[in-house]
């Protein structure tokens, strides 16, 4: 792909079975309007250092239903203090630089290095800027310890990535989000790959064409004026 090229069809990417399933494509720019047509369709970035841009839109897709989302007991318990403590806050896109950046910080094991190499961070933050990905916070003694960030497209929601650096501290943000989410009548938050940990808390695998049409009805919405209060956890304990 050359910068400006429209993405090819969705049939086009690679099947399961393959070297790099879900693979779409190779080149292009990671400017605003690639981003906003890429999550518009189903697709995202995502490529390591000394890599061309990579695009994929994989199948089957890994989504939340915001339902779905599981709080085991020991969670549970945690979240309960944190709630009750005054020292600690749920903030929204009030530093969304620090959270990409330690997100592109974090050590995971089971990689090497990060795939939120510096031209994703530049790009994601001037999407930021253009009103398409956010971020929440977690703030305990008024210091960000954790957060997540995600991209919006009106009432579609696409998980990105997380840190913390306290146990617990990114689900706080992640159960702070998906309260967000049930205000707002979000219906599904999209992981992207399959992962056991996003299995364990309530994601499942669904067919391409699926994610697609829920995201054809989501995108068509109004867009999310994302906010967090402490009266927004009410929607965590409601059943769903």
């Amino acid at each position: 792909m050359l910068a400006g090229d429209p993405f090819p069809p969705l049939s086009r990417a690679w099947g399961e079975g393959s070297d790099a399933p879900g693979l779409l494509a190779a080149g292009g720019e990671l400017s605003v309007a690639s981003l906003v047509q890429a999550y518009e369709s189903g697709i995202f970035p995502w490529f390591n250092p000394g890599q061309p841009i990579l695009w994929w839109s994989p199948d089957p897709r890994m989504v939340l239903r915001v339902q779905d989302f599981r709080i085991h007991r020991s969670l549970k318990k945690a979240l309960q203090r944190f709630r009750a403590d005054p020292r600690c806050e749920i903030r929204v896109n009030s530093n969304f630089v620090g959270v990409i950046q330690a997100c592109a910080q974090m050590q995971r094991p089971t990689q090497r290095g990060t795939w939120i190499v510096p031209p994703m961070v530049e790009a994601y933050i001037a999407f930021h800027e253009a009103g398409y990905a956010h971020s929440f916070e977690t703030w305990i003694d008024g210091k960000m310890v954790a957060g997540l960030y995600f991209v919006s497209v009106g009432r579609a929601v696409f998980g990105e990535s997380m840190f913390t650096t306290v146990t617990d501290g990114s689900k706080f943000a992640l159960a702070a989000l998906i309260a967000a989410c049930r205000a707002a009548g979000v219906a599904q938050l999209d992981c992207q790959q399959v992962t056991s940990h996003l299995a364990s808390l309530g994601a499942s695998p669904q067919p391409r064409a699926q994610f697609l049409e829920g995201l054809r009805q989501a995108k068509a919405q109004a867009p999310v004026a994302w906010q967090f209060s402490p009266a927004d956890w009410q929607h965590l304990d409601q059943k769903a």
